[in-house]
């Protein structure tokens, strides 16, 4: 009987490598006690990172003990993937830390060309460049890290197509944004992420037609994210620049010092198109911009059920240009004043003008939220329940053709109305 016929998923396979015999198992364990002349068992662990990568294939899990670690790479030089049902997963236990860039580039986790693969758990902090960063791949899965001060970006992704970024924090980039989903993708999951005091964006997506392919960003699901404290540089929380036909919804977007939600053409080939946003709360200082941006050709945007109250006089809730007015509906948000073709406007001029918000209100945080304006506005603030008589309960429209639950993960009504805001 052959090791291959014999083999069940939990047993060691052979496999040769320079004319000689090594083990390799469904799960490989790295310690900083190990060495990589060790098989990479419980008892006998590989030491780097690089090394379980370089070995690693379809269906492995890699097992990271608790200490400081060299980063590491896959597809360098060759790509190197998973499969679908057997992806290659880096799971970290608590106390797993990367503290040094890899070999090749200056980030910590460098993903290029290799798909199907999951990194789970690491805390990265202090690379050059980026934390995570996957570049020409597909369903590759980030979630439950720590990126924190990082140089350009905690968590970023180029030319990759059914990524999902879930329920990590990316934190305090130095030079640009948390997340960063970058040039021409499809079918990005960002969802769960706590991302705060980063100079720039929290969230940034850029089409930017001129590194090639379409030059535009499709099929987003932007979900239940808590951004506050970024854009001290400027920049967006949630930055869409050719973002098109996808979902923004249960954020919490609270103290960002410039834009809530931009929906423009700048790099990209095409306007931020077509997206629905929905159920977001946002809440910005007195310094700061627009709660929500359209401009640039950005037309067919739909802006339902959001809380976007403005603590600045000069600003206030959505902001739009002509050329983005087609196709544009809003509706049963909770709002401060609007800015229609350059100039301010009050809510019935609003009303008049382009027909749309007949059901929202204009209230003020106190009337809103439980927690004050000055908690709200602080860098970490996230505390954003709804005062229970307030102008948010009850008062949305029923959005659940597009989704079901609120920022919390509890079941809004399949029939019924529901709350304004993320929750």
């Amino acid at each position: 009987m052959s090791f291959r016929s014999a083999r069940k998923r939990t047993s060691r396979r052979l496999q040769f490598d320079n004319l000689e015999t090594r083990q390799v198992l469904s799960t490989l364990v790295v310690s900083p006690t190990g060495s990589d002349s060790n098989p990479g068992t419980a008892d006998l662990p590989l030491k780097t990172l690089q090394h379980a990568a370089d070995i690693t294939v379809a269906g492995d899990t890699v097992d990271v003990k608790a200490g400081n670690y060299t980063g590491f790479e896959m597809g360098w030089d060759t790509p190197k993937s998973g499969l679908p049902g057997a992806p290659i997963t880096f799971a970290a236990e608590p106390g797993a830390n990367i503290v040094t860039q890899n070999a090749k580039t200056q980030d910590g986790i460098d993903l290029e060309g290799s798909s199907y693969i999951t990194i789970t758990g690491f805390t990265i902090t202090g690379m050059p460049r980026a934390g995570i960063r996957a570049v020409q791949d597909t369903n590759v899965v980030i979630q439950n890290n720590v990126a924190d001060q990082n140089g350009y970006w905690g968590i970023y992704t180029s030319f990759s197509n059914n990524v999902t970024i879930q329920n990590n924090t990316a934190s305090r980039s130095t030079i640009q944004h948390g997340i960063y989903i970058a040039n021409t993708s499809s079918n990005a999951v960002v969802t769960g992420n706590y991302i705060w005091g980063n100079y720039a964006c929290g969230l940034q997506f850029n089409g930017d037609v001129s590194q090639g392919g379409a030059g535009v960003i499709t099929n987003a699901v932007v979900e239940n994210n808590t951004i506050t404290g970024n854009s001290s540089g400027g920049g967006a929380a949630i930055n869409c620049d050719g973002l098109q036909n996808s979902l923004i919804a249960n954020n919490i977007l609270t103290g960002n010092m410039s834009t809530g939600i931009a929906l423009f053409k700048g790099d990209a080939a095409a306007g931020a198109t077509n997206n629905i946003v929905a159920n977001n709360t946002i809440v910005m200082g007195t310094s700061a911009r627009w709660a929500i941006n359209i401009n640039n050709g950005s037309t067919g945007n739909q802006v339902y059920n959001n809380i976007l109250l403005n603590e600045n006089p000069a600003h206030g809730s959505i902001t739009i240009t002509s050329d983005s007015l087609s196709g544009f509906k809003s509706d049963y948000n909770v709002v401060s004043q609007f800015n229609l073709k350059g100039a301010n406007v009050s809510l019935t001029t609003w009303r008049s003008k382009t027909r749309q918000d007949a059901h929202s209100t204009v209230a003020t945080i106190a009337q809103t939220l439980t927690n004050s304006a000055a908690n709200l506005l602080a860098t970490t603030a996230t505390g954003v329940d709804l005062v229970p008589t307030g102008p948010a309960v009850l008062k949305g429209t029923n959005l659940s053709k597009y989704f079901t639950t609120n920022a919390n993960g509890q079941a809004r009504s399949a029939t019924g109305p529901w709350n304004i805001g993320a929750l």
